[in-house]
């Protein structure tokens, strides 16, 4: 009895799920792809101005993410019966560790407001019409799907993710297919430019890149471990994840340098490069951009809501509604690009201390 019971544990834990590892890969694309990504603006800020260099920032940001991700699920599925492990705390001591849990709040309020407004700008740029009117249907989604809970989300956002990674892949072949000799004289042609940037050189772009992204994931990321079916699984899921959104973010970055020209400058870069394949892709990837936007919101949302109250209650609620409300309020009179320079590049620095309190930990673990 006593063996049987033993077999029947080491199969549960080693359980993997095709289905589970896509819903939990594609719910995290979903996660980072958000208004930044989908409208080019975040790519362009911390990659692309940098020329070749930023090509080489993507690779760094790629194998910091995979650690990150594979940690904070992990952490998550094997502290799932713990009331009391919190992931902050658990990297950073308590004390540092509530500090980040008060700083995650407010950071991740910002990072809804961003993700309003650039639903504003792309419905503006796309379509001409008031930004006001992009901001508050952007509100109104996100809000009323907070208000379903975590499940819910994981579902909704996994199907959409992949989606638009796809989509964002075969816009930037199409963009590089169509003036490949733009990439060889993009170097020449940045320093020109009067773009914003992220920092002040490619490598701390991407560790600032990296640092906000874990800052968005950590809470996130521990919770989808709590309710995955193994360790394996939430390793895989973190594994497929990462790569499909770095190679995402590799094409789209190659498409925007080999059309620098075209796309410096502008609020939504994706678009330019849709509207050079043609307008009518332009108008069909607008909508790609913001189910982009609203994939990212959601979760932030969530983030914010579910530490105010339990999911179930009726203070969960009331939180979302206020706090899509205040959101709104706040996008409609700060230009998109400038929120994406200020919010990303300030955190992205405290993320950065998180990463190495992360490694640090990581290390005396081993030890």
């Amino acid at each position: 009895m006593f063996n049987k019971i033993k077999w029947e544990v080491i199969v549960t834990n080693n359980k993997v799920e095709l289905k589970q590892i896509m819903r939990f890969a594609g719910a995290f694309i979903a996660f980072l792809i958000g208004s930044g990504f989908a409208t080019g603006q975040e790519i362009m800020q911390y990659f692309v101005v940098y020329g070749y260099m930023g090509i080489v920032g993507i690779i760094v940001m790629f194998v910091l993410l995979l650690y990150v991700n594979v940690k904070f699920i992990t952490a998550g599925y094997e502290h799932k019966n713990s009331r009391r492990y919190d992931i902050y705390s658990f990297y950073c001591g308590r004390k540092v560790g509530q500090f980040y849990n008060y700083f995650i709040i407010v950071f991740s309020f910002m990072s809804v407001v961003v993700m309003i407004a650039g639903a504003g700008a792309t419905i503006n740029q796309q379509y001409g019409l008031p930004i006001y009117f992009g901001c508050i249907i952007m509100a109104i989604l996100s809000g009323c799907t907070v208000i379903f809970g975590l499940n819910k989300i994981v579902d909704i956002i996994g199907i959409i993710g992949p989606l638009i990674a796809l989509l964002s892949i075969l816009l930037g072949l199409s963009a590089v297919l169509k003036n490949p000799n733009g990439l060889r004289t993009a170097n020449e042609f940045i320093p020109t430019l009067k773009q914003m940037k992220a920092s002040t050189n490619w490598l701390f772009a991407s560790l600032s890149y990296v640092g906000f992204s874990i800052l968005w994931l950590a809470s996130f990321l521990s919770s989808m471990g709590k309710i995955a079916n193994s360790k394996k699984e939430a390793v895989f899921s973190a594994i497929a994840g990462v790569s499909a959104f770095s190679l995402s973010v590799l094409i789209v970055a190659l498409g925007l340098l080999a059309n620098i020209e075209q796309v410096a400058g502008t609020m939504i870069p994706s678009l330019i490069l849709a509207r050079n394949i043609n307008p009518a892709v332009a108008k069909i990837f607008s909508l790609t951009v913001v189910a982009g936007i609203y994939t990212t919101a959601v979760p932030l949302l969530w983030t914010v809501s579910s530490r105010a109250a339990d999911e179930k209650s009726k203070k969960y609620k009331i939180t979302t509604v206020g706090l899509t409300i205040a959101g709104t309020l706040i996008s409609l009179n700060v230009p998109f690009d400038i929120l994406i320079n200020i919010v990303y590049g300030f955190n992205g620095y405290i993320g950065l201390l998180f990463l190495i309190l992360m490694i640090s930990k990581s290390i005396k673990i081993k030890i």
